[in-house]
Order: C-alpha cells, then sequence, then structure tokens
C-alpha cells in the first residue's frame, strides 16, 4: 500500500485548471445547473479560504469559499468540495472542510452555508438552517441548506435571499507585485 504525503495549501491560479478536472470528474455537467452554481456565478470565490489537498505534489481535492450574503448574515458558500475517485475515503474532504471553516471563523465570517448531504456534513459542525428561510437562484432541497453558524443570532438572520457579495480584498497580479509590495512595506 502506498503510503500518501498529503499537503494541505490556499489555492492559487496555478490550480485553476485541475480544480476544474476534479469537479468535472465528481459531478459531471450537472453541476452547471444547481443553484448553488448560479450564486458562485454571480462573482468570485476568495481564494484566501479556498484549499486544495496535494499527494506527492499532484492536486488531488479542492475546496472553495464564495462570499455571500444570506438574508442579513455575512457568510461564505462552501463548495465545491471534490476529491478525486483515487484518494475518496481517506478523510480528505472532511479536512479540506474543517480548514475552509477555521480559516473563515479567523477572517471574520458570520456563517459558513452549503446545500449537501446532512450525514456527512452535520457532524463537521452544519446545522439544518429553517425550511425554506433561504431563497436560492434555482430550486434546492430546504432539508440540504446547512450552516455553521459563527455570530450571535446566525440562524434568525438567515432569512431571504442568498446571493454572493463584493468583499474588500485584493488578489496580487503577480508574484513580482507582491514581492514590490512586501518591499514597500519592509521599507
Amino acid at each position: 500500500m502506498k503510503n500518501h504525503d498529503l499537503v494541505y495549501l490556499t489555492e492559487d491560479a496555478s490550480h485553476d485548471a485541475v480544480i476544474e478536472l476534479i469537479n468535472e470528474e465528481a459531478f459531471g455537467p450537472g453541476r452547471f445547473t444547481r443553484a448553488a452554481a448560479r450564486i458562485r456565478e454571480q462573482g468570485p470565490h476568495d481564494r484566501s479560504l479556498s484549499f486544495i489537498c496535494a499527494d506527492d505534489g499532484e492536486t488531488i481535492a479542492s475546496v472553495r469559499m464564495t462570499p455571500v450574503i444570506a438574508g442579513d448574515v455575512k457568510g461564505h458558500l462552501l463548495g465545491p468540495l471534490a476529491v478525486r475517485p483515487s484518494h475518496k475515503s481517506k478523510g480528505i474532504g472532511r479536512e479540506l472542510v474543517r480548514i475552509a471553516i477555521e480559516a473563515a471563523r479567523r477572517k471574520g465570517s458570520e456563517a459558513v452555508i452549503l446545500v449537501g448531504d446532512p450525514p456527512y456534513y452535520m457532524p463537521l459542525g452544519f446545522e439544518k438552517v429553517a425550511w425554506k428561510a433561504l431563497d436560492f437562484p434555482g430550486p434546492v432541497d430546504p432539508a440540504r441548506v446547512l450552516v455553521v453558524p459563527m455570530a450571535e443570532g446566525v440562524h434568525e438572520r438567515l432569512k431571504g435571499v442568498i446571493a454572493w457579495r463584493e468583499c474588500q480584498w485584493k488578489e496580487p497580479a503577480s508574484e513580482a507585485e507582491t514581492e514590490t509590495e512586501a518591499l514597500k512595506i519592509a521599507s
């Protein structure tokens, strides 16, 4: 049996193509018709809260976080979460979810929301959202809408439309720009 050398890293633009391939393997072409995908189409995900897992240098799993406003809760939509078939049932997905939730908590997110399988996600700290409390831009099974509340009164405030929200972050255009900014700070 192969000894896996798993590393969890913050996603960057160099991961985009392989993440798309992993999501295609996991969800097929129907992934674009889901209500959560409609939200993700409204604006970019937050790379600082999105992570990959690599095994011996090969990207084998990813999770993305998209900033949303849900009712009046400023949170993040978790997903897609996908693991290559060769690495399923090893706890990789659960670890990516744990890492993403903790990163969102540190960044001040009020909640992490997803549409997913309760038996998988509830042991990871997710709770059911009130029946039909959130209006998604497409059909959603209300029994699969889950949340990790990270602020007071989240459940009471999760009522109304869920949509992408703009965040005040800036991704560096290039590695050279990052180095230039670091030099300015050091001066």
